[in-house]
């Protein structure tokens, strides 16, 4: 897994003449003290060597990890009879409500729509959730004729299966057989066929695996990164192409769900949500690696320096502080320090304001 932690400056620069080093250490009740001209040195008297400025900016800590394009909702298609497959999937194919996903002794197994599986053969008398979601599906198709949508296998029900079974060439029985359809939550992609055309599948055997069309990034994250999988973080995502995109953590995918061969035990595989839909990775190589950038921490609009600039106070209050220069003077301002960033740190304190010169040591 190819891996980068960085620490990014973004929405400006903190401009240095010199960066250097060397931190300042000064009195610890110098804060308001002041020194001037001369070459200035160590200890907060005179003049620095070189200045950096105070600037509003923002400030990102990131972690950045090797992905991959895949989709939503991976899952494994098994049949539900034995069967020779007469039609093997497409690969890449979306498949959509009343279209088959293949044929098992050249009959269509048929997608419908609904989220509860084909757990039995359905036929007049029967009732269910089942049932009522086989009505709308068949209302939808357009065989709805005289049908009342309900949980009740009627009359009406077998009428509009029959319609729909005559329409498919399959043996008109007015019944609805478990290897005949299979029941998704909507259309689906056909990720690969896991039976090959003329293979004997028997009841349980993988026939496809399929997953939602939706687009998403996945990437390894190392365990001591578990606050990075919260559902809701967001990223930044490179794509193949260089194009860079933002989204969202969808949630953690367990390693046999993981496509990929050999998946990490060890580490936590996260789902990446891209914004924009299934527009956003058209095109790209679902082969070659993406990058993908977690925000581990920010800050807004704060006050920052370099590193270097912080000068770590003597005395019993002890604390930090910045040698502010202004013209030929130079006064210690006690400060209180934040998130560090790229060789930033966040700064604040009574007095202390953009655009101001703090003393930095030589480089």
């Amino acid at each position: 897994m190819k891996r980068s932690t960085t620490a990014l400056l973004t929405l400006g620069t903190v401009t240095a003449a010199v960066a250097g080093g060397v931190l300042f250490l000064g009195s610890g009740g110098g804060a308001g003290a002041s020194g001037k001209g001369g070459k200035g040195g160590e200890g907060g008297e005179g003049l620095p060597p070189a200045t950096a400025t105070v600037q509003r900016t923002d400030l990102l800590r990131s972690t950045t990890v090797d992905g991959r394009l895949d989709f939503a909702q991976r899952r494994v298609v098994k049949a539900a009879v034995e069967g020779t497959v007469t039609v093997a999937a497409a690969e890449g194919e979306t498949v959509r409500r009343g279209e088959a996903l293949y044929e098992l002794n050249d009959k269509p197994v048929t997608l419908l729509y609904g989220p509860v599986p084909m757990f039995r053969e359905m036929k007049v008398g029967d009732r269910g959730s089942d049932v009522l979601q086989l009505e709308r599906n068949l209302r939808d198709l357009g065989y709805g004729f005289g049908l009342y949508v309900d949980t009740e296998y009627g009359k009406d029900t077998e009428a509009a299966v029959k319609r729909w079974q005559k329409h498919l060439n399959r043996t008109v029985t007015g019944r609805v057989g478990r290897g005949d359809v299979v029941f998704q939550p909507d259309r689906v992609k056909v990720v690969s066929a896991d039976a090959a055309l003329a293979d004997q599948v028997g009841p349980d055997g993988p026939v496809l695996t399929i997953a939602s069309t939706r687009p998403v990034v996945r990437a390894e994250l190392e365990q001591t990164d578990g606050a990075l999988t919260a559902r809701g973080t967001k990223v930044e995502v490179t794509l193949p192409s260089g194009r860079t995109v933002r989204g969202k953590v969808a949630g953690t995918v367990r390693p046999e769900e993981d496509g990929s061969e050999g998946a990490a035990q060890e580490g936590i595989t996260v789902e990446v949500v891209l914004d924009g839909g299934a527009r956003t990775a058209s095109g790209e190589d679902a082969r070659a690696a993406a990058s993908v950038t977690f925000v581990s921490e920010a800050r807004k609009g704060v006050l920052a320096v370099p590193v270097e600039a912080v000068v770590a106070l003597r005395g019993e209050n002890g604390g930090y502080g910045l040698q502010i220069v202004r013209g030929t003077s130079s006064t210690m301002v006690r400060v209180e320090t934040g998130m560090t960033a790229d060789g930033q740190i966040e700064v604040s304190g009574a007095g202390l304001r953009e655009g101001m010169k703090a003393g930095v040591a030589k480089p």
